[in-house]
């Protein structure tokens, strides 16, 4: 037993210390009642990776613990999540090249794996479940670029503006099958108010839009790419989306998709852009959502793998950094084990 020796009390002549914090964090009952920031099931959005066919489950390497998963094999997977209490997922479609081309034009495939899944989850879930699809043309292209191209004086570049109309038919292709938001994620100019104007003129007025509004050109993205095969054939993505040195450039982005309808407005990466979160938070009313990306997941798991740190309160203390930071709702890989091991 720890031998402790008698400690005096400072006499009461002493200077006397007013003010103790410590009080405050005494015990674990206490400091429960006193936490300012809370996770809660209901505050996660779990992505989901669907392919064509049936009775498949392919474990990616680069993200342990998550796979792509057909129709068939989604709808338990979302319902193991619903029974954890979660209620939202994101889902990516995951097409093998044979059907990619150009244009993407397999992206707004009535019968690709996202529409499908989402008619599925709809009719075994109803509204239960809070239903996001990633609008982007990146997984349909052949050259994994996230527009269409075209050939200039400069080179081969991305089309902006034409790109517009390829995203309004992959998006309306998802409200149809029951989408709740669509979230276009390729950082196209304009592209919010296109997709508005596409979504209200064909009926679906209720179907709200999650813009990737602040999407840098981050080095976290490197396992998603591999999950998703949708890396790309040549270049990189700096020009459209954000340069990794700027932060008023985020708020402007943010305010621009605001002004042109965006529903919620996303911060991508989470970790590394936690002041951007932060900076943005007093900067509008609608509901903010953080990426916790793949590189950030991969990461700790990489650290707690080689046994240099203790996943559970590592990822916790991330989670809870990124609410902290301003987050309404955060997409993330951990969100499912973190409940099942009580991290969370």
């Amino acid at each position: 037993m720890l031998e402790l020796k008698n400690s005096q009390s400072p006499p009461l002549d002493d200077p006397v210390l007013p003010k103790r914090p410590r009080r405050l964090r005494a015990s674990p009952a206490l400091r429960d009642s006193l936490a300012e920031t809370r996770l809660l099931p209901s505050d996660f959005i779990v992505p989901f990776f669907v392919v064509p066919g049936r009775q498949i489950e392919e474990p990616i390497p680069a993200l342990p613990g998550v796979a792509r998963l057909s129709v068939d094999r989604f709808l338990p997977a979302l319902e193991a999540a619903l029974e954890q209490g979660l209620r939202s997922a994101l889902l990516f479609g995951v097409l093998p090249e044979s059907a990619k081309d150009p244009l993407g034009q397999s992206a707004a495939d009535p019968q690709g794996p996202v529409p499908s899944a989402l008619r599925a989850a709809r009719e075994a879930f109803g509204e239960a479940v809070v239903l996001y699809t990633d609008v982007c043309l990146c997984g349909h292209t052949t050259h994994g670029h996230c527009g269409v191209l075209r050939e200039t004086p400069r080179g081969v570049q991305i089309d902006n503006d034409a790109s517009l109309r390829h995203l309004a038919a992959m998006a309306l292709a998802h409200a149809e099958a029951g989408a709740d938001f669509v979230a276009p994620s390729d950082m196209m100019d304009g592209r919010v108010g296109y997709l508005r104007q596409a979504l209200d003129r064909h009926g679906h007025s209720q179907v709200g839009i999650l813009s990737y509004a602040v999407k840098y050109a981050s080095a976290f993205y490197g396992p998603f790419r591999e999950a998703a095969h949708s890396a790309p054939s040549f270049g990189d993505r700096a020009t459209y989306q954000m340069d990794v040195r700027n932060a008023r450039e985020a708020l402007r982005e943010a305010e621009l998709d605001e002004a042109e309808g965006a529903d919620l407005l996303m911060v991508k990466p989470a970790l590394a852009y936690l002041d951007i979160l932060a900076r943005l938070r007093p900067r509008t009313q609608l509901p903010l959502v953080a990426y916790n990306v793949s590189g950030e997941y991969a990461m700790l798991k990489a650290a707690a793998r080689a046994g240099v740190l203790d996943e559970g309160r590592a990822v916790r203390e991330t989670l809870l950094a990124i609410k902290r930071a301003g987050a309404d709702l955060i997409i993330s890989y951990h969100a499912q084990e973190a409940l099942a091991q009580g991290w969370i």
